[in-house]
This record gives C-alpha cells, structure tokens and sequence, in this order.
C-alpha cells in the first residue's frame, strides 16, 4: 500500500491516507473518536491480509484522542461535530464540542481535503458502540446491504442531534454514499475482524 497523503496533529502524530495505485472510489476511516480504537486495529488488520485492497484507508483520524483515550482530539474538538455544515453551532465545552468554528481542526482540514482530492462515491466510517448501521445521503440500498453481512439494524437517525456532523457534511450536503458503522464495544475486537472484514470485501471491488 502506498500513502498518498499525510499531515501531523497539533500532537505530532501522523494521519495518513493510504492506497494501491489502483484505487477504487469508496473511502474508509477509522478512529474518529479517540475512545473508540477498533476502527485502527480492524483496518491494519485488513490491510495485511488484502496488500491488494482497492479501498482507501484512513486508518486512525484521531491519533492524539487515541493516545489520550479521549473522544475529542488534544483541543477538546469532538471532530464529528467540526464539518462546515449548514446546522453547525458553536456549542458547550464538553465532550461533544465542535470547536471555535467549523473546520478549525487540522484532522477535519485533512479528511475534507481528501474528498475534494479523491472524490469518493462511498464513505465508511467505523465507530462504536451501538451495533446499527447508520446513513446519510443516498446510501439506503447500501446500509441494507452491510445490515445483512453484519447483523445490525439499519438506523436513518442516529436518534440525537449532530450538528456539524461529518454524514451531514458528506453524505446529505454533498451526496456521498455515507455510512457510520456503530461497532459493538462490549465485543473483543479480534472477535469483529470476520464481520467487518467481510464488510470491507463487500466494498472492495
């Protein structure tokens, strides 16, 4: 796999975009909350077994709220709040913060630059910990599809308020194909590498 794009955090660490040359549309991030690490683990882990893998990967967003076991990066910025959408608020200092303006942070800079360089038709973000399969923009057909492989129930809304949210930005406001994989947290993580996996194949084409 080659890296097509990298750019370090306000921390120092590495977020990086990585690819085979001949690359596919479809676009899968992981680690956008720091608290919730599966989304890295289960990319590396595909990334050695497919070397091939037509899909691009951003492995860990968030590679600062990972070291700090946090959901927000090292500025208290919940990231899937920071996208410049049209519901943005500036909102409370707390866990769900999307900073002092929308794009403020350097990991939500680096994603919309990837869309705007990459142009992918399909997003898959993996998350934790409601075991559902969640959508925005025109992306039904394929959540059900997922829902299927994974066995967990395709949820339109995620059932509270995401303002600046990044299915917001990408998929309703820029008509991606965007889905966010709620993980089921309580589960050892070896033990979703079979579902996901066979999720990330379901893509890779």
């Amino acid at each position: 796999m080659d890296k097509f794009k990298s750019t370090k955090t306000k921390n120092g660490h590495e977020i990086c975009l990585t690819g085979n040359k001949n690359h596919g549309k479809t676009l899968v991030i992981g680690v956008f909350h720091g608290d919730e690490p599966q989304g890295k683990f289960l990319i590396e882990e595909y990334i050695k077994r497919n070397p091939q893998s037509s899909l691009l990967f951003i492995p860990c967003l968030n590679p600062d709220g990972l070291q700090l076991n946090q959901r927000t990066n090292s500025n208290g910025v919940d990231l899937n709040r920071n996208f410049p959408t049209k519901n943005w608020v500036l909102g409370e200092k707390d866990q769900f913060f999307g900073g002092q303006e929308p794009a403020s942070e350097i990991e939500t800079q680096f994603l919309i630059d990837t869309i705007n360089e990459f142009m992918p038709d399909i997003i898959l973000t993996l998350h934790a910990p409601y075991k559902v399969v969640n959508y925005d923009g025109p992306a039904k057909d394929l959540a059900e599809g997922i829902s299927q492989i994974i066995n967990y129930p395709v949820e339109e809304n995620i059932g509270y308020p995401t303002p600046g949210s990044f299915g917001t930005y990408a998929g309703i406001e820029r008509n991606i194909k965007t889905i966010t994989l709620e993980l089921d947290e309580t589960c050892p993580v070896e033990e979703l590498i079979s579902p996901v996996h066979r999720v990330l194949k379901f893509l890779d084409k």
